[in-house]
């Protein structure tokens, strides 16, 4: 009788720490990280400039006083405000102050600029829009700088994360593990090999999955974020069996194992 006690109490302790292993490993990211080749991915890090998005542009120069009249919708007291987190539990995470002038691209894809006037820049990078635009400067400031950044850059996180929302991102750009920390990342029941990204770009909607256990994820077209793309990520199994059991299954294990534990010290004793 006291062998199978201590057989049965034993299977019971194996179990639970197969069970917990396997819990750590599915809770892992990037489990194969040491194996994956990284390639270029940086062709897909940069969104392009699309009908809506505000960016503000500020130009510079040694002499200010020359660039003054293409900065001439600015005053010093304009301040954007621009939150990391506009959604979840922490709304101010991340807050930053953008000031400089802002330009709203119109709905076919152009901004009015001081002097030079009507500029489209639908379809080009940030980089491109701002290489473009100081050479045009050039004829009319010596080495002008050029400063843009994006201040409507959101992303909406949804599903089995910490914080759900939508989130700005103030530089422009971030990767799926921006979106993640900024939402207080995962909840335990997060499937983390089957998350979905919604990605609308020039009009067309496209969509696709990323599997945060797997390091060939920052290969993917998914990794680096894009203005309005929307996370989601779906329930695992442990939640729906955890939403299906009694909720005092844990403590029945619990009460089982202890008095599994009690016999066996009993069973020794009266031997």
């Amino acid at each position: 009788m006291k062998g199978k006690v201590l057989t049965i109490f034993c299977a019971l302790v194996l179990v639970s720490c197969k069970v917990n292993q396997n819990a750590k490993n599915d809770l892992n990211y990037m489990q194969n990280i040491e194996n994956v080749a990284i390639e270029s991915s940086i062709k897909n890090s940069s969104s392009t400039i699309q009908p809506g998005d505000q960016m503000v542009i500020m130009i510079t120069a040694k002499d200010m006083d020359v660039v003054k009249p293409f900065n001439q919708n600015y005053s010093s007291s304009e301040v954007i405000q621009n939150n990391g987190s506009a959604g979840g539990n922490t709304p101010n995470q991340g807050a930053t102050s953008i000031s400089g002038p802002t330009y709203i691209v119109d709905a076919d894809g152009n901004i009015d600029f001081p002097e030079l006037g009507k500029i489209n820049v639908s379809g080009k990078t940030l980089v491109e829009f701002k290489d473009e635009l100081r050479e045009n400067l050039k004829q009319y400031i010596i080495n002008p700088t050029v400063n843009i950044r994006l201040a409507n850059f959101k992303i909406t996180m949804l599903g089995e994360v910490n914080r759900q929302g939508d989130y700005i991102i103030s530089n422009g750009q971030g990767t799926i593990w921006n979106a993640l920390g900024m939402a207080g990342d995962l909840t335990m029941y997060g499937k983390r090999d089957d998350i979905l990204i919604i990605r609308t770009e020039n009009g067309q909607v496209t969509h696709g999955k990323i599997n945060l256990q797997d390091a060939n994820l920052i290969n993917s077209p998914y990794y680096y974020l894009k203005q309005g793309d929307a996370i989601i990520v779906a329930a695992n199994n442990a939640k729906d069996i955890s939403s299906k059991q009694n909720p005092n299954t844990g403590l029945y294990l619990t009460a089982a194992s202890i008095a599994l534990t009690a016999a066996a010290l009993v069973i020794s004793l009266v031997k």
